[in-house]
């Protein structure tokens, strides 16, 4: 849970650290921007590889290898003296931090017992749900009280601490070798150009106003191209780099399916609230993580708990309660206004942190329950690969989607604003009285009272948006509940059967 805890945490710490790496290396803010892409498009390419890896190398070499490469990238990045050498340890950082998360999860999985799985993945969660939480927090604290170096700095003791621990307790099962010397070097070129372009697409895609620049439009074409070539590749080949057989499991395939939707509408909505809150509310960037908090205060009270008792009861019951819960706190997020206060923000987020307690743990237990052992590495790490790139989507449509939002509201709004308007008329009238009592002339006045009122429809357009985008992600919730059919109920022993 270290070295995942670690990788997580660096995909959010480094985010409000931007304008400060920016401005310490003599570069703009969107230049800093490919600090955080290159590590998400690195750890993407390195995602889905991590079982063929796992086996060619061997686990427990991978695994140490990712977490000395991640510690040492880590300290090049603090003492990075411009900002491309910091991207190209970013890029080093990104491509080992992504066998951290599949490794560890398939280490666990395969180290307990089907009925104890649950109890596993309860405290194994504790990480990935927390490390998301504390980044911005930590990311801007750090920055504000020592340097934005600080930032990396923090991952060297946890980096040693992991690497003596893996040495210590992690060993290879009988079961992982390697199963052929020829490498499927046509599926790596494919995979890693898949990947690149279309993270690549997706971060940048609402500057440059998507397919209506080129260079998206590019991305995307050849994104599309390769990701056909490698389905046939990985099927037709006799040893892929990426075995895609155990899709041919229902409950899998199903599994999967749901943690890229659940990926989609969670980090599209995590997304979301930071901004109404330091935009509207007006927080400050680190009592805005402070103010997001409780979510993952309910995720650790839940994760424990959830994982004990998810041997005796039905997951595929624990889900749907999950969902509907993550569906009812969108729901509450939809109906607030700029009147919030943090108690109203405190609850709804902390019951979202159970929610995903149960969603979590059983969606991974029942996922992962007829995947055979030995197919235990390339299962998790496909798993992962889909819950990132349905986070990536799930952020850059709520950012797509708030910018279309606000347009139309802003539209709407400004054609009431006009003087055929008696309440408008009424409103200047009364602003501008105002601002002619405390000293400015009519002119002044007039100009000061529309603007006032301008900002006043900014404020309401803001707030429409954000309740728009809050309500799409409520019925991709509920629209996650009917897909629960699909998946088989898990068995309480025994091995699961070969996948062909």
């Amino acid at each position: 849970m270290f070295g995942t805890f670690m990788e997580v945490l660096d995909t959010t710490v480094v985010n409000v650290s931007l304008p400060h790496i920016a401005g310490s290396l003599s570069a703009t803010v969107d230049e800093a921007t490919w600090v955080l892409t290159s590590y998400l498009v690195a750890n993407a390419i390195i995602l889905p590889l991590t079982g063929w890896l796992a086996n060619f190398f061997g686990r427990k070499n991978l695994l140490m290898m990712s977490l000395i490469g991640f510690t040492t990238a880590s300290l090049f990045c603090g003492l990075a003296p411009t900002l491309p050498m910091l991207i190209v340890f970013r890029l080093v950082q990104g491509a080992c931090g992504g066998c951290m998360q599949p490794l560890s999860q398939a280490v666990l999985l395969e180290a307990f017992p089907p009925e104890d799985r649950g109890k596993a993945m309860g405290f194994w969660g504790l990480g990935i749900v927390s490390a998301p939480v504390l980044g911005p927090v930590l990311g801007g604290w750090l920055t504000d009280s020592y340097s934005w170096r600080w930032v990396f700095y923090i991952n060297l003791p946890v980096g040693i601490l992991s690497i003596i621990m893996t040495r210590a307790f992690i060993f290879d099962p009988p079961y992982i070798r390697r199963m052929s010397n020829r490498v499927d070097y046509w599926g790596i070129g494919m995979l890693a150009v898949w990947v690149g372009t279309l993270q690549v697409a997706l971060d940048k895609g609402q500057e440059d106003d998507w397919l209506s620049s080129a260079f998206i439009t590019t991305l995307l074409i050849v994104s599309g191209l390769c990701v056909i070539g490698f389905i046939w590749r990985e099927i037709a080949a006799r040893d892929p780099v990426v075995s895609l057989r155990v899709f041919k499991v229902r409950t899998y395939a199903v599994g999967v399916f749901l943690m890229t939707m659940l990926g989609f509408a969670l980090y599209g909505s995590l997304v979301v609230l930071p901004i109404w809150l330091q935009t509207l509310l007006g927080y400050p960037a680190v009592q805005a993580g402070i103010a997001l908090a409780p979510r993952g205060m309910g995720s650790m009270l839940g994760m424990p708990i959830v994982g004990s008792i998810s041997a005796r009861v039905d997951n595929r019951r624990l889900l749907a309660i999950g969902l509907a819960l993550c569906a009812y706190t969108m729901w509450s997020f939809s109906r607030m206004n700029l009147n919030v206060g943090y108690w109203d923000l405190f609850w709804p987020q902390f019951l979202q942190g159970i929610a995903l307690s149960l969603i979590f743990v059983p969606l991974t237990t029942v996922t992962m329950a007829p995947v055979p052992r030995e197919r235990m590495g390339n299962a998790t790490s496909l798993f992962n690969l889909m819950r990132n790139l349905g986070g990536s989507i799930g952020i850059a449509s709520a950012t797509a989607l708030t910018l279309r939002f606000q347009q139309e509201h802003q539209n709407y709004l400004v054609g009431r604003t006009s003087p055929l308007n008696p309440r408008f008329n009424a409103m200047i009238g009364g602003l501008q009285s105002t601002f002619e009592s405390r000293g400015a002339g009519p002119l002044i006045a007039n100009r000061r009272a529309l603007a006032t009122v301008y900002g006043l429809v900014q404020q309401q357009t803001a707030m429409l948006t954000f309740i728009d985008v809050f309500r799409i992600f409520m019925w991709v919730f509920l629209g996650m509940i009917p897909l629960l059919f699909l998946l088989k109920k898990p068995s309480r022993g025994g091995p699961a059967p070969p996948v062909h």
